[in-house]
C-alpha cells in the first residue's frame, strides 16, 4: 500500500489529550515480553538498541514489555525485566533517553502475575484472587514447565503491599525519566485474575459482582495517579481473552464492559488499552450490537483508546481510525518485522512479512537484525 503522510491517519499527531503529552504519530509499540535480561531484571544493553530500533523507525509511542514491580509475586518470567530495584532503574534511564531522543515517548508497563508464574524458582508461592490453579500449562519459551500452581488466596495484607508496590514502581518509572506508566490489567495476569469470574470466587468487597470485582484495579489505579500527579500518563491495558485461555469473553457483555471502562475512567486512567490477545481486534473484541470493545470505550469514557490486534496493514489501520475504533494503534508482530513501519508507510514502502520463526526460543535480541528477536506481546 502506497499512502503519504498527508492522507493516513496513522501518521497523524496525536496531542493534549494523555495528560498534556503530544506523540508525533498514532502508532505505538505494544508491550511485547522478550525474556532478555540476565535474570536480574536489570535491562541489558540489546534491550537499550531494542527500543531505539523503534523510536529511530517512526513510531510516537513504545510501551515496553511487562515489568514487575516488587520483589515478591509480582514477576512472572525469570528473565523479566523489573522497576522494583535502583539498578533496574538506572539501566532504564539510558533506554528511556535514547527514545526520547529519537523523537519518541515511552510508557513503562506495570505488571504483576498473580497466578500465572512461568517460572520463578525461587519464589514464594504466587498470590491470587482465589486458591484456584490457573487454566492451562505454563510456557517453556517462557521458563515453564508443566501445569501452573494453585496461588495463596490474597489477604488484607496483600492488597494493601501490592498497591503499595505499584505505587512504588511507578514513582521509579517517573524517576528514570518514562512520560507514563501503563497498569497491566489482561491477559490474565493478577488483576484480570480479579475481572474474570472463575479465578474470582471472593464473597467479600473483591468479589461477586463486577463492581466488586474490578475495584483493586480502581483502587490501584487511583493511589498510583495520586502519587504521580497529574502530568505523569496512567494507562491501562485490558483485555477479555487471556495467555491461557482464548475464547474467554466478559459475561455481561456490553453493559459489564461499560462498568469496567467508566470504573477505569472514574480512578483518574489518562487511557484505556484494549488487547486483542494476538488476533484480530475487530473480531475477537466484537459485541453483539456490532460495535468493538475500542469504540465502546471511547464512547462510554471520552478517553483515548489504543487498539491492538492484526492492525499492521495500511488499509486495516485507516479504517480503524476512520470508523472511531480508536485514537492510536498499537503493532506487536509487525513492529519486529518492521520497527521501523511508520517510515515505511509514509513512503509507500512495502512491510516485510512477519515469520513465525522468530517466536522460537533460540532467537533473542542479541540477533535481532536476522531473527528480530523472541516476540510475545506483554500477556
Amino acid at each position: 500500500m502506497s499512502l503519504s503522510s498527508n492522507t493516513h491517519l496513522a501518521l497523524a499527531p496525536f496531542s493534549s489529550e494523555l495528560a498534556g503529552l503530544s506523540l508525533r504519530n498514532r502508532a505505538a509499540v505494544a508491550p511485547m515480553s522478550r525474556v532478555s535480561t540476565a535474570g536480574d531484571g536489570v535491562p541489558t544493553d540489546a534491550m537499550r538498541r531494542y527500543y531505539a530500533d523503534f523510536a529511530k523507525g517512526g513510531f510516537g509511542l513504545i510501551l515496553t514489555e511487562g515489568t514487575y514491580v516488587d520483589l515478591a509475586h509480582s514477576q512472572a518470567y525469570e528473565r523479566q525485566p523489573g522497576l522494583a530495584t535502583d539498578a533496574q532503574v538506572s539501566a532504564w534511564r539510558p533506554i528511556v533517553a535514547d527514545v526520547h531522543a529519537a523523537g519518541a515517548k515511552i510508557f513503562a508497563q506495570l505488571m504483576h502475575a498473580g497466578a500465572l508464574v512461568q517460572g520463578n524458582r525461587h519464589r514464594p508461592q504466587s498470590v491470587a484472587p482465589s486458591a484456584i490453579a490457573p487454566k492451562g500449562a505454563k510456557m517453556p519459551e517462557y521458563g515453564g514447565q508443566g501445569p501452573y500452581a494453585t496461588p495463596r488466596a490474597m489477604v488484607d495484607d496483600d492488597f494493601r503491599d501490592i498497591t503499595e508496590d505499584f505505587v512504588r514502581a511507578a514513582l521509579r518509572a517517573r524517576d528514570a525519566g518514562f512520560d507514563g506508566v501503563e497498569v497491566h490489567a489482561a491477559n490474565g495476569y493478577l488483576f484480570d485474575q480479579f475481572l474474570t469470574t472463575y479465578t474470582n470466587t471472593r464473597t467479600d468487597a473483591y468479589g461477586g459482582s463486577v463492581e466488586n470485582r474490578i475495584r483493586f484495579t480502581v483502587d490501584v489505579v487511583r493511589a498510583i495517579t495520586k502519587a504521580v500527579g497529574p502530568s505523569f500518563v496512567v494507562g491501562v491495558r485490558l483485555s477479555e481473552a487471556k495467555v491461557n485461555d482464548k475464547s474467554y469473553t466478559w459475561p455481561g457483555g456490553a453493559e459489564e464492559a461499560r462498568t469496567i471502562f467508566a470504573a477505569i475512567r472514574d480512578a483518574g486512567a489518562s487511557y484505556l488499552h484494549i488487547a486483542a490477545e494476538g488476533r484480530d481486534f475487530a473480531f475477537s473484541a466484537r459485541l453483539r450490537d456490532g460495535l468493538t470493545l475500542t469504540q465502546l470505550a471511547r464512547q462510554a469514557t471520552g478517553l483515548p483508546v489504543i487498539a491492538n490486534g492484526s492492525l499492521h496493514d495500511g488499509a486495516r489501520a485507516a479504517r480503524a481510525l476512520e470508523d472511531g475504533h480508536a485514537d492510536i494503534l498499537a503493532l506487536g508482530r509487525a513492529a519486529i518485522a518492521n520497527p521501523d513501519w511508520p517510515s515505511r508507510l509514509a513512503q509507500g514502502r512495502p512491510f516485510e512479512t512477519f515469520d513465525p520463526a522468530i517466536l522460537h526460543p533460540a532467537a533473542s535480541l542479541e540477533n535481532a537484525a536476522s531473527w528480530r528477536a523472541a516476540p510475545r506481546e506483554t500477556r
